[in-house]
């Protein structure tokens, strides 16, 4: 008997009707103008929008299809901000962007000025600093959109980064750098080989040091407190820091990924020296032949023809299973931390 009025009630239940959701996706244009850093943003976002998602023209990278300029979504969301890797672009970590927005997420990521693959310029590539507040500089311009303001969580908001943008979301989180402990270990053999980077082979003799420290000196802290959790992969810049002191205002969730085979940002001194100075924060290490670039979009075929270790990994490497994995990690991270 239980069974068959069970079987009524769900007959006579209405039925909820759930409209599809696609990636929509968005590029903003902001400038800094104190700074004099324009700061392109992509934007992408769940979206009940009915035109048939579709790839960018000639896109390099391997990625989820997405309606241009689609409808916003009808209630608040989380967002996270993203910030690339050196000689990077906001592009190029769009495979975390496509799987955040499928678990209801809004993402925003800048371009740093400077700092990307079709803009290079010497100074930029050594003052992290700036990174962080293009990040906060956004951030504002975001929440300054009557559109945008009414579809995002202001109490929801956290941060990602890669590499250098790694250091970036760190710096957000209140972590503050000793200029003189990372200036004495580029002096080292170890030191030299980590800023002997492919997107910038000469960048040591190309330097002012001068000009770096009046940067340093100019910069204002840089935690912004709107951002509340933190998912930092293959963080660089650790030898910067040097005393747990220096993360006594860090007093939000943090999760540090490293890959167990970066010679880019190796894990010893950078994600477990991070780990190691907050022990608050969760640390995972990708075993393996697993090297700093596999964290970058999956390239076609053509372009990994010629592209080498930036967008070629070990045979035993899988990096779309990398990503997967990585990007369900921040996707629980996020949900826990930004509840």
């Amino acid at each position: 008997m239980k069974l068959k009025y069970i079987l009524i009630l769900l007959f006579l239940s209405p039925v909820t009707v759930f409209a599809q959701t696609h990636i929509g996706e968005q590029t903003f244009r902001y400038n800094d103008t104190l700074r004099k850093r324009p700061l392109t943003t992509e934007v992408w976002y769940p979206t009940t929008d009915k035109k048939t998602p579709s790839l960018k023209d000639n896109f390099p990278f391997i990625v989820e299809p997405s309606v241009r300029n689609a409808i916003w979504p009808g209630q608040k969301h989380p967002l996270i901000m993203i910030s690339h890797g050196t000689g990077g672009g906001r592009l190029t970590m769009e495979w975390l962007a496509d799987i955040l927005v499928k678990q209801g997420f809004i993402v925003a990521a800048v371009d740093h000025w400077g700092n990307t693959y079709d803009n290079k310029i010497a100074i930029d590539f050594v003052t992290p600093w700036q990174r962080a507040q293009d990040i906060s500089f956004v951030l504002t311009q975001l929440l300054n959109n009557p559109e945008l303001d009414k579809i995002i969580d202001r109490q929801r908001i956290g941060a990602a980064g890669f590499s250098i943008g790694g250091f970036t979301v760190i710096a957000l989180a209140g972590a503050k750098l000793d200029l003189n402990a990372i200036n004495k270990f580029t002096d080292t053999p170890e030191g030299l080989k980590e800023i002997t980077i492919p997107e910038f082979p000469d960048l040591v003799n190309t330097l002012d040091e001068k000009e770096i420290e009046t940067s340093f000196k100019n910069s204002p802290p840089l935690k912004d407190k709107r951002i509340k959790a933190v998912f930092t992969i293959c963080p660089a810049v650790g030898q910067g820091f040097i005393s747990k002191k220096q993360f006594k205002d860090v007093d939000i969730p943090m999760f540090i990924v490293g890959a167990q085979s970066d010679s880019i940002a190796p894990v010893k001194t950078n994600a477990a020296h991070y780990h190691q100075l907050m022990p608050k924060s969760k640390l995972f290490i990708v075993p393996g032949k697993t090297a700093h670039y596999v964290f970058l979009n999956e390239a076609i075929l053509e372009v990994k023809k010629t592209g080498g270790v930036i967008f070629n990994d070990d045979p035993s490497v899988d990096r779309h299973a990398v990503h997967e994995q990585v990007g369900n990690m921040a996707v629980r991270f996020f949900k826990a931390g930004l509840r």
